[in-house]
């Protein structure tokens, strides 16, 4: 039975006709071994005047591809490399071609034959760990994150398969720094980065690896700023996080994340016109997010504008209509505008979701008492 997932279900084995062989050099060639053939798809048979030794080539390469410990591997190898002794360039050639034409998936199995064609050669297995990156990319692109995900691992594989091969080369720390880079990693990065830029005798990849540790160095320092705000804020020291985030704002100011924790320093502080303004900012930044919705709805309702806060209450609960925050603030929002009966609507609506929601049972057991303080959620 044929398996549609294994790539070398069309692969037979022959044994060559003594006449066939006589043009190749004895001294590589076993007649006693069975040579890879692979037939064209619904064909289970082939014809003796149709074998040329391109057919059984790529037989072998595309063994090495997908099964590189092949009892035959280091016959095989031997075989082309004495047989197409251009085949190296060849083959690097079509797979750019195939990459830059992004038919990934045949780019990735020409260089996994190159890489396991020559297995102390490296530069094949960098331009596999590239064209692995460059799928996954374009799976990111239609939103196939779980097959994006796969191809990075894919990457992560290669670029170790190379350093394992040559350790000290600075071009592979540098395309390696480079992946580290992109994935954000920028503590792997820089260590990838410092090596290249030590070992590497090419001026203009040291100039290039140094600027780059210049931006992870400035990479750090406004994650660290980042951090702090954050703490300052949640342990209740709104000012000194408002002066961190702002320092982070300076330098890069279209962090629509960094908006809004400012936003939300300024909210707790009952600053709630900085506090729109910053909100406001983070979802023009966008995509616009469910809290920043409704932290905006909240500053807006204390401004006095209900109908804008319920334009932006209700474009967080078309995001996430079971999410008990925003359904609690549109209750709030209910009792300013005076619609009690839709107030109670809103916070049984919440009871349903959680029962034991203890400040929705609050708000319905003292609704027609106390609704001049609000407790946001």
């Amino acid at each position: 039975m044929n398996d549609s997932n294994n790539p070398l279900q069309h692969i037979c084995y022959i044994s060559v006709p003594e006449d066939f062989h006589t043009e190749l050099d004895p001294s590589f060639f076993n007649p006693a071994k069975l040579l890879p053939l692979e037939l064209p798809p619904g064909e289970e048979e082939w014809r003796l005047q149709d074998l040329s030794w391109e057919m059984i080539i790529a037989a072998m390469l595309k063994i090495l591809a997908y099964q590189p410990d092949h009892e035959d591997g280091d016959y095989y190898r031997s075989f082309i490399l004495s047989v197409r002794p251009d085949m190296v360039n060849e083959l690097t050639e079509a797979g750019i071609h195939k990459a830059k034409n992004s038919e990934f998936e045949l780019a990735e199995e020409v260089f996994s034959a190159l890489a396991n064609l020559l297995k102390d050669d490296a530069s094949a297995i960098i331009n596999l760990a590239l064209v692995y990156e460059q799928h996954a990319e374009a799976y990111d692109k239609v939103g196939k994150e779980d097959l994006a995900e796969r191809c990075v691992d894919q990457a992560f594989s290669a670029y170790q398969r190379a350093l394992q091969v040559d350790p000290e080369s600075p071009d592979i720390h540098h395309y390696t720094g480079q992946f580290y880079f992109r994935l954000g990693e920028f503590e792997k990065a820089e260590t990838h980065f410092r090596i290249a830029a030590e070992e590497s005798p090419n001026s203009d990849q040291k100039k290039e690896v140094i600027s780059i540790l210049d931006k992870i160095h400035d990479q750090q320092m406004l994650d660290t700023l980042f951090k702090e705000s954050y703490d300052y804020i949640r342990l209740g020291k709104e000012e000194e996080g408002i002066n961190k985030i702002k320092q982070f704002l300076e330098l890069n100011p279209n962090v629509g994340n960094a908006w809004f924790l400012l936003g939300w320093a300024f909210r707790r502080l009952g600053n709630y016109r900085e506090a729109r303004d910053a909100f406001t900012r983070a979802i023009e930044i966008g995509p616009p997010e469910t809290d920043a919705l409704n932290e905006l709805a909240i500053c807006l309702m204390e401004l006095g504008d209900y109908k804008n806060s319920r334009k932006y209450l209700d474009q967080a609960l078309r995001k996430e209509p079971e999410n008990v925050k925003i359904i609690s603030n549109m209750g709030i929002l209910s009792i300013k505008e005076k619609k009690i009966d839709e107030a109670e609507g809103f916070f049984r609506a919440v009871l349903e979701i959680e029962p034991e929601d203890n400040i929705a049972r609050q708000y319905l057991e003292f609704l027609d008492i106390d609704s001049k303080h609000p407790v946001y959620r």
